[in-house]
């Protein structure tokens, strides 16, 4: 079933559900920078009203990254334990290989699968395949949110949080991302990229 994609979008709800969900209302993104780790955004993390984790979704401390996840986009199976610890209310599939893709993640209520139209697009506009951070950016870009605030986004500067490699191990393009992000900033007042510091 998951070779064919329009039996797999019939697991996904449709767009305009994540846009109802966010119109009007500030969405806070919570990358995997290990720099993240040593500050205290915590607080104003949690302040929002849709706290949007990656992947695998470290919280070394709420002091540094808040304690809420409500969506969890991912691009790779993430373990039953994180899913019971995070509890998010919605499930995002970010990447395009759907055969990858745990069938209790896309029975969840709330599941969403990013199109593959899209991540060919983005990969055309960031260089690389893109990383499942710049993903979700894009989509939030094309979502009515008020306001999205950007922290632990350091274009791999420090590593991540979620593993050891180092960015010539990743196929990733960092310095594609960064300048994509920072067009988005000049051109979307709606967005900050909050720093560590």
């Amino acid at each position: 079933m998951f070779r064919n994609e329009d039996a797999l979008q019939r697991f996904s709800v449709p767009r305009s559900d994540l846009a109802n969900e966010t119109e009007g209302k500030t969405v806070a993104v919570v990358g995997n920078a290990r720099s993240l780790e040593a500050a205290d955004h915590g607080a104003a993390i949690d302040t929002a009203d849709i706290v949007v984790r990656i992947n695998s979704a470290p919280i070394p401390s709420e002091r540094s990254h808040g304690g809420r996840t409500d969506w969890l986009a991912v691009s790779t199976p993430v373990s039953a334990a994180t899913l019971q610890a995070r509890q998010p209310s919605r499930h995002l599939w970010m990447t395009p290989k759907r055969r990858r893709l745990p069938y209790a993640f896309a029975a969840a209520d709330g599941f969403y699968l990013f199109p593959q139209e899209e991540h060919r697009r983005l990969s055309s506009e960031a260089g690389e395949r893109p990383t499942t951070g710049l993903m979700v950016i894009d989509l939030l870009s094309r979502l009515p949110a008020a306001r999205i605030d950007l922290y632990g986004f350091d274009f791999f500067a420090s590593l991540s949080l979620s593993g050891a490699r180092t960015s010539d191990q990743v196929p990733h393009d960092f310095n594609a991302e960064r300048d994509w992000v920072h067009r988005l900033l000049a051109r979307d007042g709606r967005f900050t990229l909050v720093r560590a510091g």
